[in-house]
């Protein structure tokens, strides 16, 4: 029998806060209270980073995918890790989900079931064309540009017709073995921010406000982005209903991002279902909801 019904997922980094370290010790409340809403159903709860050499994965019953936020730049060693824990546990959201959402691909599924996303172009490892080559073809006056596997605004960059040729290095760089992806630059980040939409067994729960420091279209809090209270109309949290209605069916726990676009309609910045920031801080009954959720699947 496993030791543990239920392991919360970091990444070393994360697992203790150093002195003033405010953003791992956020990170550490947040699994604190998952850990005491688990802890009400009679649940075993443990916590370690997803390379720990030390630690059983079948020790465990369900993973659940929490903060592993070095997955993007060790992907070559996360993906066998994911594929070979797999087979000795279970993952909440599942594997396949997981799969699915790990790549940005997943933004043109989407799209084709009817959800707005910005204008998106994907390139493919080995492509030749220059950044500038590739934008030439696009009608739009800024961009962001980024790889299909990555979080927390890890190799995302802002450019113009302007600063193209600065990025041209670090592009032919990343472009050798990764997918990357051309977006239409959305003006409202800067003036409005990125709403993030939590959403638990298909139901909302809670939304926070995202806005990045002065002249910063990065809203996460590492890039010194704040964040704060916000209470969404009727339309927004339909919206967001409805991107996690469309999307794999199974979704346990969700994040969903959106934004303004350039014709000021809703439009999906990111769906999060592998490891999203939660901000249950925020609104602790989203610990208990989510809690009740990862309990009754532990029955099955």
């Amino acid at each position: 029998m496993p030791k543990f019904d239920i392991t919360l997922l970091t990444s070393s980094k994360y697992i203790i806060a150093e002195p003033g370290d405010e953003f791992t010790e956020n990170i550490l409340e947040e699994d604190r209270l998952l850990s005491a809403a688990l802890g009400k159903h009679g649940l075993k709860v443990t916590r370690t980073n997803w390379d720990n050499p030390d630690f059983n994965w079948a020790d465990t019953k369900y993973v659940v995918f929490r903060t592993p936020w070095d997955y993007f730049n060790r992907y070559s060693e996360f993906e066998p890790w994911l594929k070979e824990a797999s087979k000795i546990t279970k993952f909440i959201n599942p594997l396949e989900i997981i799969n699915w959402n790990i790549d940005k691909h997943y933004m043109l599924d989407l799209e084709k079931a009817g959800i707005n996303i910005p204008p998106t172009v994907f390139i493919e490892p080995g492509d030749t064309r220059t950044l500038d080559e590739i934008t030439k073809e696009l009608n739009w006056d800024e961009f962001i540009l980024k790889p299909a596997i990555s979080g927390g605004a890890w190799h995302t960059y802002r450019l113009n017709r302007d600063n193209i040729s600065e990025h041209e290095a670090i592009y032919s760089e990343l472009i050798q073995e990764r997918s990357m992806l051309v977006q239409e630059y959305q003006k409202s980040i800067l003036s409005e921010g990125e709403v993030s939409y939590m959403v638990f067994g298909g139901k909302f729960t809670h939304a926070v406000l995202k806005k990045g420091k002065a002249r910063d279209f990065r809203v996460q809090e590492n890039f010194g982005g704040t964040v704060h209270d916000y209470s969404p109309a009727a339309d927004e949290i339909e919206f967001a209903q409805m991107v996690v209605e469309k999307a794999k069916p199974g979704i346990i726990y969700a994040r969903v991002d959106v934004m303004r676009d350039n014709a000021d309609k809703l439009s999906l910045g990111e769906l999060e279902v592998f490891e999203p920031a939660l901000w249950l801080r925020m609104y602790p009954p989203a610990a208990d909801i989510f809690a009740g959720l990862i309990a009754e699947k532990t029955k099955n």
